[in-house]
């Protein structure tokens, strides 16, 4: 009886270790939970101390989310000037490394500036269900009327820096020049001053806030405070979506270097390489329009720890990217695809979770199946 007993015990320890464990392929291998609804295209998120959600919305409203009933809180406070329009608007939303002592959010929106569009970088604190003591922290240098490619996702590196992702504003030649802020991945302190070390902060004729440059439209920023990475992953014009390991001073080649084509025909942007321009550790051809980044730390998915986790908004679904030890992309997996929508955003929760936001105006949690 009693050997009886110690192999069942054996087998259900075994069976639970395999299902934290096992590599997950489908759909069938996760529990894909539904905690709200009805937002309209919901970009940046944030899980708060007490386990609720911040979640921007691009047509300029910010909410409060319950995660375990799904009631959703409208916070005020929201400056008049977001520019809301083709994919501007508010972006992304990242709690301060130190917000238990500082309370500070750190909000990114297009800004209108005489008529024009500019991505801004701005913190705020929360007192109730109100926004108080809003502070622009840059307001970048990449005007223009076009109401596309505006970047806008933050990372922060656990150092006291915060970095915030720029498009090149539909201007190809933004991405080469160090005269704007168009294009680029900017490093500041926390304050939104210029840090002492940035790559360009001592050069004539280039901005001090950037940090690397050459980019077409980053829309995932994630920095791993573990090892010390920064990854950026951005769309390219039709295939050549890239992910990157970003070095500060680096140049990341748009339109110089490409591995997508025209819209207008099948012609190739630029060339494929060039001496002192980047590549990219992973492309997409076709584009998949990725969008939200992490580099997955949990123990909820053991097999996952260390993989990229993006979402895709063109070819709906959250893809999965290996990494060996040279952060070589060596192989990638596409997941939910039964949710049939466009994935704008995937945040790694306190408690290992995946939290996925999708253009359909749902929030998903995700956790492996039983």
């Amino acid at each position: 009886m009693m050997k009886w007993l110690q192999t069942l015990t054996l087998t259900l320890l075994c069976s639970l270790t395999f299902s934290v464990h096992a590599d997950i392929s489908r759909d069938k291998d996760l529990n894909i939970e539904k905690i709200a609804t009805g937002f309209s295209i919901p970009w940046g998120m944030a899980v708060l101390p007490d386990n609720q959600l911040l979640v921007t919305q691009r047509d300029a409203r910010l909410s409060r989310v319950d995660m375990k009933t799904g009631e959703s809180t409208e916070i005020s406070g929201l400056p008049d000037d977001i520019r809301v329009g083709g994919q501007g608007g508010l972006f992304d939303i990242r709690l301060s490394p130190d917000y238990q002592n500082s309370g500070w959010i750190y909000l990114s929106y297009n800004k209108d500036v005489d008529g024009q569009g500019a991505t801004t970088l701005a913190r705020a604190r929360i007192n109730g269900n109100q926004l108080v003591d809003w502070q622009d922290l840059i307001v970048t240098r990449s005007r223009t009327g076009n109401d596309v490619h505006f970047g806008g996702r933050i990372a922060f590196d656990g150092k006291g820096h915060v970095f915030l992702s720029l498009g090149e504003r539909g201007e190809r030649d933004n991405a080469q020049n160090l005269s704007n802020h168009a294009g680029s991945i900017l490093r500041l302190n926390l304050d939104g001053t210029v840090p002492e070390d940035n790559p360009f902060a001592a050069q004539d004729n280039a901005l001090p806030e950037i940090w690397s440059y050459g980019h077409r439209n980053v829309q995932g920023l994630f920095y791993n405070t573990h090892t010390d990475t920064l990854w950026a992953q951005e769309h390219g014009p039709r295939g050549g979506d890239e992910i990157n390991l970003i070095k500060p001073g680096n140049n990341y080649g748009w339109p110089e270097i490409s591995y997508g084509k025209e819209y207008w025909a099948p012609l190739p942007v630029g060339e494929e390489k060039k001496a002192g321009m980047e590549q990219p550790v992973k492309i997409y051809d076709p584009s998949i329009a990725p969008s939200g980044l992490i580099q997955y730390q949990g123990d909820v998915f053991k097999s996952w720890q260390g993989k990229l986790l993006s979402g895709a908004m063109k070819l709906q679904h959250l893809n999965i990217v290996t990494l060996n030890d040279n952060n070589e992309a060596v192989e990638e997996k596409r997941l939910l695809r039964s949710l049939n929508s466009r994935i704008r955003n995937v945040i790694e929760a306190p408690d290992g979770s995946i939290l996925v936001a999708t253009d359909a105006g749902d929030i998903y949690r995700i956790t492996p199946a039983k």
